[in-house]
């Protein structure tokens, strides 16, 4: 499955909600990647994650593979573009 989000969060994604996303991704029962501009990477990387210098407005893809992959999806929506 595949989804693109716009992060929203005022501070991009720095290094405690890369860290959050990272344990997610090690936790999903698939595989689960994000990507900008072609560049896809392993979620489950913390270092990875903050490579991709995510900041307000960028997009994402994100793709999530494994049963739990709609939930997934929703959990990192939720760390890329909270609730306000």
């Amino acid at each position: 499955m595949q989804r693109i989000i716009v992060v929203t969060s005022p501070d991009g994604l720095h290094a405690r909600p890369a860290a959050q996303l990272a344990q997610l991704a090690r936790e999903a029962t698939g595989t689960v990647r994000l990507g900008i501009e072609g560049c896809m990477v392993d979620a489950a990387s913390v270092l990875a994650v903050m490579d991709l210098e995510l900041t307000p407005g960028t997009r994402v893809v994100v793709e999530a593979e494994g049963e739990d992959a709609p939930a997934t999806l929703d959990a990192v929506a939720a760390i890329l573009a909270p609730p306000a």
